[in-house]
C-alpha cells in the first residue's frame, strides 16, 4: 500500500470531497509535508485525523 498520499487520494480514502481535505490543510488541522508545490499526506496521519473523531458509544444504566 502508498505510504503517501495526494490529495485527491486522501478525499477518496476518507470517503469525502477533495475541498474538505484542502480545508484541514488550509487551517492545520491535518499534518502534511510540502514536497515542492505538491502536498503529500502519511497515511499514518489521515489514520490518526480519522481516529482522533472516533467517540465512543455512551452506556445508560437503570436508576435506582
Amino acid at each position: 500500500m502508498k505510504e503517501h498520499f495526494t490529495v485527491p487520494e486522501a478525499a477518496e480514502y476518507m470517503n469525502t470531497t477533495v475541498r474538505f481535505v484542502r480545508r484541514l490543510i488550509a487551517e492545520r488541522r491535518i499534518a502534511f509535508h510540502h514536497l515542492g508545490r505538491h502536498v503529500r499526506l502519511k497515511r499514518i496521519d489521515v489514520d490518526q485525523f480519522i481516529n482522533s473523531g472516533r467517540v465512543e458509544p455512551v452506556t445508560r444504566w437503570k436508576a435506582a
